[in-house]
């Protein structure tokens, strides 16, 4: 099984759907009552990470490949992302630096290096002006959306390296023995390392992992109030929306320059570049609300938003730092996986199915996880959904269920309020009490047709199970339960008429009775014509008196 960047924890999903909900590209399959990441599908934005209140999407932990990586090589440099000020408010560079290096590392450099080689080439490419539209690389959950989802933007994505791996290859060519550790806010970062065959960084860490491995060491980060501002530091402003922009000199005026954070915002720049409605246009586009500062594996230490962006902005110099022009060119290839494309007819089957007879049944309520009862459809015949994710299916499966047994039980069936008000009657319960129309007793209290005293019982706490009962005032006799729900402050009684049964065996005594009566009639007979001739039977007279007083005893018993 491929180590997956971002993984579910098998058997701890509790159906809730909030990861569906949550996910923008639909890449969650929900099979055997478990919530699973579709991999092929997954722009790793880290959405259902933080939706799930189960915790059982998992970051893969790589503080062990790390730790080898230290152990086997003297020079294991970390590229620190520049929004590590917004997870770590408190700190500098400088004391980052010194925790870091308490762990084994070789040096620590910060990405934002690697983000001025970055916006260098953009620049270049607004001053060459040969594409139309362009789209930056920086984030490689918006790289990836544009692979597996929106290949008609593969034209318009930068041709660039991401600051990571523009840095982990200016580390490279400046040590030509190092080994590169970037740690960020990130998890679609591990995904990109995985797939950089040059090996110009590797291995990613989230700031989760990095406190997690902090606290396991006792290294705490020192706090530095002077946070020393160094003055060609610039491109610190890259993780926060419109940071790429403010580095850049955005000198061509033929385009527009736009800043995107939020990947359902992302999503619709998407759409309208595939719909032909944008020209001309530098777009920075992030999936995450805010930018890096807000990424989905930020430390548990970090600001708000709004103070991690003043920060961070407080934290840029205003100058470049001074780097060394190399090839950072990057070709971006779809990323294609097959999916069924179902007919209308076999939609229409699924949705009938659902209980969508007609449009006026499709609520396209969301509850679900996808944005029509049709794309859900659409997810169960690819195999991704069932048709029980379905909300108002659900509550409708069920009510009909508890409906049709109400109404074709033959006991009778009452639901009270905890003021013996009635609340539902039955058909069976309806007949029972000799009324014709149920909802003319509904909101009367349950005295107006049957004594109270078993339900006021049963408020008590009294168990109340078949318990025999004969309503006077129906000449009929039954077997009473009632149940109180304390939750909803309800009690439901359920009463089955035995009128038949009870009668049937008031005949069978009197038959008995009969029977003892002429048993009777015969011991004495027989005692008067033992008596005259006790002496010539002597002992045999008392056995025959015990036999039939036996026999008598036997009828009364029946």
């Amino acid at each position: 099984m491929e180590n997956y960047a971002l993984q579910s924890k098998e058997n701890d999903c509790k159906n809730c759907y909030k990861c569906i909900r949550s996910c923008p590209t639909k890449s969650i399959s929900f099979l055997n009552n478990q919530a699973s990441i579709i991999h092929l599908d997954c722009i790793l934005c880290g959405n259902c990470f933080n939706a799930c209140p189960q915790k059982v999407k998992i970051i893969r932990n790589d503080i062990n490949k790390v730790k080898k990586l230290i152990c086997e090589n003297e020079k294991v440099i970390v590229s620190l992302a520049p929004s590590f000020i917004a997870s770590y408010p408190t700190c500098s560079i400088k004391t980052m630096k010194e925790a870091l290096l308490k762990l084994g590392f070789y040096d620590v450099e910060e990405t934002a290096i690697g983000a001025t080689i970055v916006k260098n080439k953009y620049d270049e490419m607004l001053k060459q002006n040969t594409q139309d539209i362009i789209i930056s690389s920086c984030c490689h959950s918006v790289n990836l959306l544009i692979e597996k989802h929106y290949h008609e933007c593969l034209p318009y994505l930068a041709n660039v390296l991401s600051p990571m791996l523009a840095h982990g290859k200016n580390i490279k060519e400046r040590y030509n023995d190092a080994k590169v550790v970037f740690i960020g806010p990130c998890i679609a970062k591990k995904d990109e390392v995985d797939k950089d065959l040059n090996h110009y960084v590797d291995a990613a860490l989230t700031f989760l992992e990095l406190d997690s491995w902090l606290e396991d060491n006792n290294i705490s980060i020192k706090e530095d109030t002077s946070k020393e501002i160094i003055e060609q530091s610039k491109a610190r402003l890259f993780p926060i929306d419109g940071g790429i922009l403010k580095t850049m000199k955005c000198e061509n005026k033929e385009y527009e320059y736009l800043s995107i954070s939020g990947v359902r915002n992302v999503l619709d720049v998407l759409e309208s570049i595939k719909q032909g409605n944008i020209k001309k246009c530098f777009i920075e586009l992030s999936t995450c609300s805010g930018s890096c500062i807000n990424g989905p594996a930020k430390s548990k230490h970090s600001s708000s938003l709004i103070n991690g962006y003043i920060d961070v902005s407080k934290n840029a110099g205003k100058s470049d730092f001074v780097v060394k022009d190399i090839d950072i060119s990057h070709k971006y290839k779809q990323d294609y996986s097959f999916k069924i494309i179902p007919s209308e007819s076999e939609i229409n089957k699924v949705l009938k199915e659902m209980g969508k007879t007609s449009s006026d049944k499709e609520l396209n309520c969301g509850s679900c996880g996808y944005k029509t009862c049709k794309d859900k459809a659409i997810a169960i015949l690819q195999g991704k959904a069932i048709k029980e994710m379905c909300l108002p299916f659900l509550m409708e499966k069920a009510a009909n269920f508890s409906s049709n047994i109400v109404k074709t039980t033959p006991n009778g069936i009452l639901v009270l309020n905890d003021s013996l008000q009635i609340q539902q009657i039955n058909k069976s319960m309806c007949k029972l009490v000799n009324i014709d129309d149920a909802s003319s007793v509904i909101g009367l209290n349950i005295t107006t047709i049957l004594n109270p005293d078993l339900f006021l019982d049963a408020l008590e706490g009294k168990v109340i199970k078949d318990v025999k009962q004969f309503l006077v005032d129906y000449n009929k006799y039954v077997e009473v339960s009632i149940i109180y729900d304390k939750k909803f402050n309800i009690l439901i009684s359920i009463m089955k008429d035995i009128t038949s049964e009870e009668i049937e065996s008031e005949k069978k005594k009197k038959i008995l009775d009969e029977s003892v009566k002429i048993a009777n009639e015969v011991i004495e007979k027989n005692m008067k014509a033992v008596q005259e001739i006790a002496s010539l039977l002597g002992e045999s007279a008392a056995e025959t008196k015990v036999a039939l007083l036996s026999l008598k005893d036997t009828l009364k018993n029946e």
